[in-house]
């Protein structure tokens, strides 16, 4: 959600930031809706102030035997009562006009995030590791024989239509590993706090964390009314929603592992063979609540975090610095991490690190109180995948893949695996 006091005071500025984004100014519009809405106030005050001076005038009429006098000024505070209440109700309209308005407006982009129109004017601001180089050529990981015995499309298509898949054996086992070894890598290393939330959450934990009302089509909602989360940063976000936490408490560091579930209403087309594009996945999240000041810094840590788990598996990234015609709705700034996918001889996202600013926490009304007394502050928040538990196998398995159809795992996997470290063309790990 937008200010509307920085909007009243440097309406440019604010036309200027959308500009960046390839939108036209709002600034107008948005201002005209907002002075209807405080002349109102400014009415309602006043016949307020008439009706409670004829309130007071009655008694001294009625005192005087001014019979006249007396009805006409009960007629006007009754008058003036039903022009407080009308004006009440549509200041309160208009003030739920504006605040739909701003809700559907994307966040500003951050001074330092590169200007651009689309993904290819995004900036690679780092590269590592070898891309790796194969005898043979490498096959997409529903190609490779050891796979294909573990990930069933099919079942997948049988029990719930496209997009979804079900994983058996070994592959199935490479998944949960993938999940834990994330979360204890973040735990034990990274100094992140574990959090198991429920996958339905409200209109007002979607709505608070930007999803609402932009992203409703790209989402699951069920008979009753809860929404199927579209990735846990909602819950651990919203965890804070209505609080004013103590500046002590920052920053406050969560990680989850989740299922995930989006309609993928924009996607048709795209990424239709394999496990890339699901409705229904998992993932592994992070999400700070941060001190204003520390949001930059914080970003960058996180950053790391995720760049690490890449690191830890062997596996080639680069990092980009997205455009502001590619950041996404609620972001200041985004970085993505893409891994490297041998079968589509191409980097692909599997990460997305982005700070809100306070755009989110306005939304929720998430504040901290400063240590030295002060008015409370909204907070800054972040999100990043740490990772996409799905795409990270994907580049396990096709990173790892061998010219007889074998895939030869990391190392860091074995404790999860019972010390096995090749999944076999039956599909089982040896």
């Amino acid at each position: 959600m937008h200010d509307i006091k920085a909007i009243r005071e440097n309406p440019d500025a604010f036309d200027a930031s959308l500009a960046r984004r390839g939108l036209d100014g709002m600034s107008s519009d948005i201002l005209a809706i907002d002075a209807a809405r405080r002349a109102m106030i400014v009415a309602a005050e006043d016949a307020k102030a008439a009706q409670n001076k004829a309130s007071k005038e009655v008694g001294a009429a009625k005192g005087r035997g001014d019979e006249a006098e007396f009805e006409r000024l009960r007629a006007l505070v009754a008058e003036k009562k039903a022009e407080v209440a009308q004006l009440n109700e549509d200041a309160k309209a208009k003030d739920a006009e504006l605040n739909d308005v701003l809700a559907r407006i994307p966040n500003l982009p951050a001074a330092d995030a590169p200007d651009g129109k689309s993904e290819d004017d995004n900036v690679e601001v780092k590269t590592w590791g070898d891309v790796p180089s194969f005898d043979f050529d490498a096959r997409e990981h529903f190609e490779i024989t050891s796979v294909t015995a573990s990930m069933d499309f099919e079942t997948g298509a049988k029990l719930s239509g496209t997009r979804f898949v079900v994983l058996k054996g070994g592959v199935a086992r490479i998944h949960r590993a993938l999940a834990q070894f994330m979360i204890d890598t973040h735990v034990d290393e990274n100094g992140l706090t574990e959090v198991n939330t429920p996958v339905m959450v409200r209109d007002e934990a979607m709505y608070g964390t930007d999803k609402l009302p932009k992203f409703g089509e790209d989402s699951y909602q069920t008979t009753n009314g809860w929404w199927l989360i579209p990735t846990s940063e909602v819950p651990l976000t919203y965890s804070v929603a209505g609080d004013v936490l103590d500046e002590s408490a920052l920053p406050i560091r969560m990680t989850a592992h989740s299922l995930c579930f989006r309609s993928e209403a924009g996607s048709a087309g795209r990424d239709t063979s394999g496990m890339l594009r699901q409705h229904q996945f998992e993932k592994v999240e992070m999400v700070s609540i941060t001190h204003p000041s520390a949001s930059d810094a914080e970003q960058a840590r996180m950053l790391g975090c995720a760049e690490g788990i890449l690191e830890k598996l062997g596996i080639a990234y680069r990092t980009v610095d997205l455009c502001t015609g590619d950041i996404g709705f609620g972001a200041r700034r985004t970085f993505d991490i893409e891994a490297w996918l041998p079968g589509q001889n191409a980097y692909r996202e599997i990460s997305s690190v982005s700070t809100t600013g306070d755009f989110q926490a306005r939304r929720m009304n998430a504040r901290f109180k400063p240590a030295d007394g002060g008015k409370p502050e909204f907070v800054h928040t972040l999100n990043g995948s740490g990772l996409a538990v799905g795409r990270t196998l994907i580049a396990v398995l096709e990173n790892g893949q061998n010219a007889d159809g074998t895939v030869t795992l990391p190392a860091v996997l074995a404790p999860y695996l019972g010390g096995k470290t090749t999944l076999t063309l039956d599909g089982t790990l040896a």
